[in-house]
């Protein structure tokens, strides 16, 4: 059991590793490409790969199961990149940084009201979140001045939500013990359906023409199978083994890394207000996440 929950919380650094590197990959994409051309597309490839690595279609077991599936495409494939992708356009980056790290308190509250076998909250949770938003609102700020932006920061808000409802809904699928990559294929099914009347509603186009080039095709490949097929895969184990609380507190991770590949890719610089910010996220990480 120590093994595997190890194993857990090394899936979920490498997701959020992963994720944190994405907003390259997206400012590419974004050059050719709608916002929700690239949420479809990216998802498309996601469950080919899913299928061709388990082909296998299981009978549905209820309809009660089925709606779980759905309600978790709806809610972390659909919905949540939707909104968050809609904040940008209303408010500040920093601002949507902020308030989507938001989502470890949200699935600890849903956590503790929803689900049956209620996982435990320690003080130590709340200590830890208040530490790390810090840490997070001085990364994302970085001496500026939080500019509020109501429609941007509530749509931010909801995306955050929206996150902990499908760690709380896949939390109650894993129960059932079922292969991780099949539950996540069926989740992105699910996920790219109610995508599919967004994407054809806002006039986007099925055309690929822009992925023969290779600086376009790669970033879409990454976004595809890595920040996809592979993250969700290691989410909804992480998920799975840990629960929907002690999973979420790695999301604190996200404006950290990105940050990193910032300086590293886009040569950003690193100031005094960012060395201390990440000083004190990874310190709230390790108080919220520390066990026993």
């Amino acid at each position: 059991m120590e093994k595997q929950i190890h194993g857990a919380d090394y899936s979920a650094f490498l997701t959020v590793v992963i994720w944190g590197t994405t907003f390259v990959a997206t400012k590419i994409l974004l050059e050719v490409f709608m916002p929700i051309e690239i949420l479809f597309f990216r998802f498309v490839l996601g469950y080919i790969a899913l299928f061709a690595v388990s082909p296998h279609f299981t009978k549905p077991e209820s309809a009660k199961r089925e709606l779980l599936y759905a309600a978790a495409g709806l809610s972390g494939v659909c919905l949540y990149y939707f909104a968050e992708n809609i904040a940008l356009t209303y408010t500040l980056a920093s601002n949507v940084s902020v308030m989507v790290s938001i989502a470890p308190f949200f699935t600890a509250i849903l956590a503790h009201f929803l689900q049956r076998d209620k996982e435990r909250i320690p003080l130590r949770f709340f200590l830890g979140f208040a530490i790390a938003i810090t840490g997070i609102v001085m990364i994302s700020l970085n001496g500026n001045s939080f500019e509020l932006n109501p429609k941007g920061d509530i749509l931010a808000l909801a995306a955050a939500l929206l996150w902990a409802v499908y760690s709380i809904i896949t939390k109650e699928i894993g129960k059932a013990g079922d292969s991780i990559i099949r539950v996540t294929r069926h989740i992105f099914f699910y996920g790219i359906l109610f995508i599919l009347p967004i994407f054809i509603v806002s006039g986007a186009s099925f055309s690929l023409t822009p992925l023969s080039e290779p600086e376009m095709l790669f970033p879409m490949l990454f976004l595809g199978f890595g920040a996809s097929a592979l993250c969700f895969v290691t989410w909804n184990f992480s998920v799975r083994v840990l629960g929907a609380v002690k999973s979420s507190v790695y999301i604190y991770l996200v404006p950290v890394i990105t940050i990193i590949f910032s300086a590293i890719i886009l040569d950003e610089p690193v100031t005094l207000m960012i060395i201390l910010g990440t000083l004190l996220t990874l310190l709230g990480l390790f108080i919220s996440e520390k066990r026993g």
